[in-house]
């Protein structure tokens, strides 16, 4: 009986398909290599003068004009500045307009109390001399103005108003510090109402002729190679530092992007040496919460 020869036309298709993909892989390498070197392609990496994630000589004081969000005659240029990425922290320029910060000053300047912090074991508020400042709360949502400051927040962080706690106003005299701590609760009954803080914007409402910086302790980088390195006091040449200038308001993240809690996001403020700190600070939580 004759045997079933099979065709050996299947196998040459098989063959002429694989030396196609072949060539086109061949063809398709050339070119890359080509786009190479004529500089027109570049391979992701640190190489090639990109600034590496901790090297904060990068920051400049004025960025170039792609980064400018607006110009106002009387706000003055506004742009946002990233400082840091251990802890995520960005500086917005001129955020508040000089109107709005004697605003905020003159609204809380009446109800000014003792500042006090959260006791970590029962989660209540406590007099401590690691915070010697003065300060009070304005109510979300108080009027149109500061309606107006929590949606630029929103706006700013990408967090909903809903997610933000009222405003609370800060006044540093000469001499007055709060020493470096978390904005996260490290107890169950303030994450109760809102859950856990996720981020932090701080407004600074008044310029401060000496000290009186936010300083991060913890962060990671070069902190001697920021621009404004010679202008800072002892206390601010211990981490990085923001100093205070009137209009400036600086977003930082107390969480990392897999919402584990960032230790990199320790911070304080520095003694003030001249002159008075005002600020206004909003928390924002994970969740909504109820004012």
């Amino acid at each position: 009986m004759a045997k079933h020869r099979q065709s050996r036309f299947p196998t040459r298709k098989s063959s002429s398909s694989s030396t196609l993909v072949f060539t086109l892989l061949i063809m398709f390498t050339f070119v890359i290599l080509i786009l190479l070197a004529l500089g027109i392609l570049s391979i992701p990496g640190n190489s090639g003068g990109s600034p590496k994630v901790h090297d904060l000589s990068s920051i400049v004081r004025k960025t170039s004009d792609e980064y400018v969000i607006s110009v106002d005659e009387e706000q003055g240029e506004q742009w946002v500045e990233v400082i840091s990425w251990e802890p995520r922290a960005f500086v917005y320029h001129n955020f508040l307009t000089k109107e709005e910060c004697e605003y905020l000053i003159s609204l809380a300047m009446p109800h000014m109390q003792k500042s006090t912090v959260v006791d970590s074991e029962t989660g209540k508020s406590k007099d401590s001399r690691v915070r010697t400042s003065s300060g009070t709360f304005l109510p979300r949502g108080r009027d149109k103005t500061i309606r107006t400051i929590e949606k630029r927040i929103a706006d700013f962080s990408f967090i909903p108003v809903e997610h933000g706690e009222g405003l609370q106003v800060l006044h540093y005299e000469v001499g007055q510090k709060y020493e470096p701590h978390f904005d996260y609760f490290l107890d169950e009954y303030n994450t109760k109402n809102g859950g856990q803080r996720i981020a932090t914007v701080l407004m600074y409402l008044s310029e401060v002729e000496e000290g009186g910086e936010t300083v991060f302790p913890a962060a990671k980088g070069n902190f001697s190679s920021v621009p404004w390195w010679n202008e800072l006091s002892e206390c601010g040449k211990k981490g990085l530092s923001v100093k205070p200038k009137r209009g400036d308001a600086l977003l930082f993240w107390s969480m990392k992007p897999d919402a584990s809690l960032d230790p990199s996001s320790l911070h304080g403020g520095c003694p003030v040496i001249k002159g008075n700190k005002w600020s206004a600070t909003k928390w924002m939580r994970v969740e909504e919460y109820k004012v």
